[in-house]
């Protein structure tokens, strides 16, 4: 996400930290360079003006110019203006109130409302063990009622069973009723959308607002609309006085407009964003996170999340053993597949490494997408005995293995290769401690190691 701007900032603070002092004119030029960066960016334009006046007095202003480090101090005061743009943290929802807690989702048709129902749905039962319902009150769209029903059943959610032919009004109050009496502490509910903003809509937004009270009011909205969904979110707040943001679509948005201006310009705090397809891919919004990533700083924090998350530790310790003893298999390297997978895509776990930023914009989700497919399809064209005792793979058994992937005898032939240089690695590493790592790296940072791994290629 943000690959654009954070292309186009990187270029700038490259010639700022080149140089080994930097005075008032220097400033100018960089903020000049960078307000151009935001509003291509598609930032509001006051927003991008008021942005780079405050770093330009914070950087002039200070001490800076006279550090040692000019253009890395100049560097982190954008930093914090970012966050400060964004939110100064984390936007809670408010759930600390007498069950159920009400959640109203608006928005524009085409927002993925009724997708960012069932992702808050399951965000709320895994991470906060909440016990959710979800409410389908769209009964204008064909098949919204449905589509929410299927979603509920994928992740374990109920779905009160409402009718298209019911007023939506009087699906919320029956609906809250319901939850009321069967204990769910949560109470999800979708409203219908429109393909612009008009009367009719935020009357009946408005008639469901009075009718349940709401102790969430979220607007859905599409990041890669840039500053239209900025002016949808203006829309909303001026009728039903929303309570935050939840922005879809960010990890497809390469510009950013939309996620650096919505705070700024509405006042309303963006408290969840949509970072891919799955019902899992909903995550809280933390802007200080977001600006490291935007400057290529990385995100250690989500990342260790994600981790913590996704990958079973036993497993891990389990699989440490197995490398030290020399016995990592192929069956253990398809389970560190499906491992990844679970994270997202490459380029968005790449991004969130320190130093990384620039090497995710080079990779292509869908081919590595694709390669991981293909080597998973290798792998389960073997048999249990081939896979954990490759040297057994002979000419014969590769030509089978071959045929039953989909593949060719050549790219099951690299795949053996690849997984044997990774194994003798990965014992390298694990033999050599922390001390053999740092001997390794020669003092060089990660520069050992990326010599080891073009030795490997």
């Amino acid at each position: 996400m943000f690959e654009s701007l954070s292309s186009k900032l990187d270029a700038v603070f490259k010639k700022l930290t080149g140089r080994g002092s930097l005075n008032e004119k220097d400033i100018e030029v960089a903020m000049r360079e960078v307000r151009m960066a935001l509003l291509e960016a598609d930032v509001h334009y006051t927003v991008a003006k008021d942005f780079c006046a405050r770093v330009s007095e914070k950087a002039v202003g200070s001490d800076v110019l006279k550090s040692l480090s000019p253009g890395q101090q100049v560097i982190k005061v954008v930093h914090d203006e970012l966050i400060a743009t964004m939110g100064d943290g984390a936007a809670e929802l408010n759930l600390k109130v007498a069950p159920p807690a009400i959640i109203m989702l608006v928005g524009l048709q085409g927002s993925g409302k009724t997708t960012t129902c069932a992702k808050l749905a399951r965000l709320l039962k895994d991470d906060h063990k909440r016990n959710p319902i979800l409410v389908p009150a769209d009964v204008y769209r064909p098949a919204a009622i449905e589509q929410l029903k299927t979603l509920g059943k994928q992740i374990g959610v109920t779905v009160f069973d409402s009718q298209s032919t019911q007023d939506p009004v009087d699906i919320a109050t029956q609906s809250l009723d319901f939850a009321a009496k069967r204990g769910f502490d949560t109470l999800i509910l979708d409203t219908a959308g429109r393909l612009q903003i008009d009367q009719e809509l935020m009357s009946e937004l408005s008639e469901i607002s009075t009718a349940i009270k709401p102790h969430e009011i979220l607007l859905v909205v599409d990041a890669m609309t840039g500053q239209e969904a900025v002016n949808v979110a203006k829309g909303f707040d001026a009728t039903l006085e929303i309570d935050g943001l939840i922005l879809t679509k960010l990890d497809g948005d390469a510009r950013g407009g939309a996620a650096l201006s919505m705070k700024a310009v509405t006042g309303r705090p963006i408290k969840l964003i949509g970072v891919g397809e799955k019902t899992e891919a909903l995550e809280v919004f933390h802007p200080e996170r977001m600006a490291s990533r935007i400057l290529g700083m990385g995100d250690v924090l989500s990342l260790i999340e994600k981790a913590t998350k996704d990958i079973d530790i036993e497993e891990s310790l389990k699989l440490q053993k197995k490398i030290k003893k020399n016995q990592f298999t192929l069956e253990d390297f398809l389970n560190q597949l499906n491992m990844i997978k679970k994270m997202g895509d490459m380029s968005s776990i790449v991004s969130m490494i320190p130093g990384m930023g620039k090497m995710a914009q080079n990779v292509d989700p869908e081919k590595v997408n694709k390669e991981m497919k293909r080597t998973e399809a290798i792998i389960l064209s073997m048999t249990r005995q081939e896979r954990n005792n490759p040297p057994i793979i002979n000419g014969s058994r590769r030509k089978r293995i071959a045929k039953g992937s989909g593949t060719s005898v050549e790219e099951v032939n690299r795949l053996l290769k690849q997984f044997l240089e990774m194994k003798n690695m990965m014992q390298k590493i694990s033999k050599m401690g922390m001390g053999g790592m740092n001997n390794m790296m020669g003092g060089k940072g990660m520069g050992g190691i990326a010599n080891l791994m073009k030795g490997l290629k």
